[in-house]
């Protein structure tokens, strides 16, 4: 970055800083509306809408907003049903994972004790050929692990033998070493020890980032003087010395060098297959055997190697391939490319904004457990499916969600005095005396069986606030109610199982509410959820965090008041009390004019919106919004990611923002192509810079600049540009990217 470029940046990243938490707001409306202008005051409504509504506006959407009339705009997206969503559905085709089912996705994409159940023939290996192949490279590198550590042991034990050996010597013998001998044997013996391997990494990791599945392969070149030839060197006729001989090695450095004279003659395999039609590549890869497998998904980790070896394969070749690498990180990766071109392509905004929300409010980290074969059908079938909808329905999803049951740890809780508890069995002997030996050490053992995690966050996150009014004992009393709410083989994928076995017996009080025993106590739960979801403290609490998200960060009590009736009136109507807010005179108020600072999901989903930009690749994009700070799936905490300016306003993250805004309009992302010129368009003189920078503020800024912005960015035009260059527009776009007014909607 040039010097004077780099100035001006920092002087828009300090005043995002300042304006950003609202310490002086009324930088923020260069063009002001004039009262009697409505054509000015409609334009101004439908930015707002933009804002709030969607991840933000695209070239023409403030235009056509207003030629349909921004009250029947805002109509259209509170029934998503009625928005055809061709153009992301075209771009989401190639995910097979989001149209699986849990169980599906734990076959296909197996972890490593699915795999190893296969390995030891507890599972059977897949007919598939696809299939197989996943299972065969997995259960190769998982044996290679095993055999190591083997080794390792056995190295160890071998030295301890030696060191033993010297030190417990003949009498004769150990009479006739000196001191200096004795000492030197011992050093010797602790080199050995020192040189022993380590383990490996494990290369079926299931990191969340796509990181993990395409690292950069920078260790091609072998060690010719290792004599272990690759299968592929053979399967490719190249001549082979095997009776050649090589110094002596270490064994943990021959067996780094044998890795990577593997992934050597992989790359050359690549290259020889990249000539072939696609459908040929993938079968030739199909064909390989597992050692050429593994060494293929290896050296496929690259990925600018991967794009051009996976282009023109169909979406399920293309998953094989991958899967072959990192079976779950696959599954992640198009996870978190779907959100994010839904939020960026999706013409049902407003119903990804309520996905979003609803999720963050609902949250689950994905890297607990198999969290990963849940999250996919959660989002999908619990949040997205119920986000206009009502809230009672969504609660109940969200409790009986397999995702939710794992990360709160519901599905473990057993209830003190359940069957299970008390070592009854569950089928007892139909002759002799009914009596059931109590086991007092599973019973002690029970006592600390009971989770509480579910039942705490249920009624502090999920409905009634940290302020609810609600003890320890309600906490307590809500987690018996949820005994035997468990998961039917998780690591398989399974789905919802009610265990009445689990299940604590006899009448739980929770908030002076006595829920006597129904059945076999499942509707237990389903009468407490009933409880919580038309509670007025549950009404308040929602309507203040969709206000939150909406209006402000702190909302007027009276627009809260009025959400909290419509939501008690309307048994919880999702898209009532939407409506409420979007048609309340707080909503439009000039102090709620882009007074929100936007997540760094929103930010960067709207810079791509608001220059057109085309995504061909959207693990780029998911990164940089990771290296912001904001991991998607990847809040650990239950509370999720904050809405709030606190959270994200501080020089050093605005400066990551810009540093993000200049190279994205640069055509500095991968995957992503931006054409800042045609977004400027075409001006009278190539080199008035002062005209493409008007034009860039009214398509992406809407007018809303700031004198200090429009100054900052004007001076250093004025001081960089020469008369017969033409203008970087793509500076300019990105320097207003960064500013402060686009940090906020």
């Amino acid at each position: 970055m040039r010097p004077s470029l780099r100035k001006v940046a920092l002087a828009l990243v300090s005043l995002a800083a300042l304006v950003s938490v609202g310490a002086v707001p009324q930088l923020l409306a260069r063009k002001k509306v004039a009262a009697g202008d409505p054509v000015a005051n409609e334009h101004k409504r439908a930015v707002q809408a933009l804002n709030r509504l969607t991840f933000g506006p695209r070239p023409g959407d403030v235009q056509q907003v207003m030629a349909m009339g921004v009250d029947r705009w805002i109509d259209l997206q509170l029934h998503p049903e009625r928005i055809p969503d061709s153009e992301v559905e075209s771009r989401l085709a190639a995910f097979r994972t989001l149209h699986m089912s849990s169980k599906e996705i734990a076959e296909d994409f197996p972890d490593n004790q699915m795999v190893k159940q296969v390995m030891d023939g507890k599972r059977p290996m897949p007919s598939d050929p696809a299939k197989r192949a996943v299972y065969q490279v997995q259960i190769a590198r998982l044996q290679e692990k095993q055999e190591e550590k083997q080794e390792k042991k056995q190295r160890k034990n071998e030295d301890a033998k030696a060191e033993a050996g010297t030190m417990v010597a003949s009498p004769a013998s150990d009479s006739a070493k000196t001191a200096e001998e004795l000492a030197a044997a011992a050093a010797a013996s602790a080199d050995a020890a020192c040189n022993a391997p380590t383990n490996l990494a494990d290369t079926n990791s299931n990191s969340m980032g796509a990181s993990s599945m395409l690292a950069s392969n920078s260790d091609a070149i072998a060690n010719p003087g290792v004599p272990h030839v690759s299968p592929i060197l053979r399967d490719m006729g190249t001549p082979t010395n095997e009776t050649a001989t090589a110094p002596e090695m270490k064994p943990s450095a021959t067996d780094d060098a044998r890795r990577r004279e593997d992934r050597l003659y992989a790359d050359l395999k690549i290259q020889s297959l990249l000539d072939l039609p696609p459908d040929q590549r993938y079968k030739k890869v199909l064909a390989m055997s597992a050692d050429e497998q593994v060494a293929f998904a290896d050296s496929l980790r690259g990925h600018g190697k991967a794009q051009d070896f996976l282009a023109g394969m169909a979406p399920k070749q293309k998953e094989t391939l991958l899967a072959m690498n990192n079976p779950q990180g696959l599954v992640a990766d198009e996870l978190v490319q779907a959100k994010l071109l839904r939020a960026i392509y999706s013409d049902r905004q407003l119903e990804e904004v309520m996905t979003d929300f609803w999720f963050n409010h609902f949250n689950i980290f994905s890297g607990k457990g198999p969290e990963r074969l849940f999250l996919t059908n959660y989002e999908q079938e619990v949040i997205r499916s119920h986000a206009l909808g009502k809230f009672e329905d969504l609660l109940v999803a969200t409790a009986k969600s397999p995702a939710m049951l794992f990360y709160l740890d519901n599905w473990l809780s057993v209830g003190p005095d359940s069957m299970r508890a008390l070592g009854i069995p569950a089928h007892p002997a139909r002759n002799g005396p009914r009596r059931f030996p109590t086991n007092p050490n599973a019973k002690r053992k029970a006592n600390n069986g009971l989770n509480e995690n579910y039942g705490r966050e249920l009624l502090e996150l999920h409905t009634l606030s940290v302020n609810g009014g609600y003890s320890q004992r309600d906490v307590t009393e809500v987690a018996k109610v949820f005994t035997g709410w468990t998961i039917d083989k998780p690591n398989d994928g399974g789905g919802f199982k009610y265990d009445p076995r689990m299940h604590e017996p006899g009448p739980k009080f929770v908030l002076g509410h006595r829920i006597k025993p129904k059945g076999d106590g499942e509707d237990e739960g389903r009468e407490l959820l009933h409880m919580l979801a038309t509670s007025p403290q549950t009404a308040h609490f929602i309507s203040l965090k969709l206000a939150e998200r909406f209006v402000s960060d702190d909302p007027p009590p009276a627009l809260v008041d009025r959400m909290t009736k419509t939501f008690e009136k309307k048994k919880g109507d999702i898209r009532e009390v939407l409506s409420t807010l979007f048609h309340s005179p707080e909503f439009w108020a000039n102090t709620t004019y882009r007074a929100k600072v936007k997540t760094p999901l929103e930010f960067v989903a709207s810079a791509v919106r608001a220059t057109g930009a085309d995504v061909d690749d959207a693990m780029p994009l998911v990164r940089q919004i990771a290296n912001m700070g904001m991991p998607l799936y990847a809040a650990q905490p239950p509370t999720g990611y904050s809405m709030k300016a606190e959270t994200w306003v501080s020089s050093s993250a605005l400066l990551t923002r810009m540093n993000f805004a200049l190279g994205f309009t640069a055509g500095k992302i991968r995957g992503v192509k931006v054409d800042t010129p045609q977004l400027a368009g075409a001006a009278p003189a190539p080199s008035d810079a002062l005209l493409t920078l008007s034009t860039l503020e009214a398509k992406l800024l809407a007018d809303d600049v700031s004198k200090q912005t429009h100054d900052s960015i004007a001076a250093q035009i004025e001081s960089s540009t020469k008369p017969a260059r033409p203008p970087d527009a793509s500076i300019i776009a990105g320097l207003l990217l960064g500013s402060p007014e686009f940090q906020r909607r």
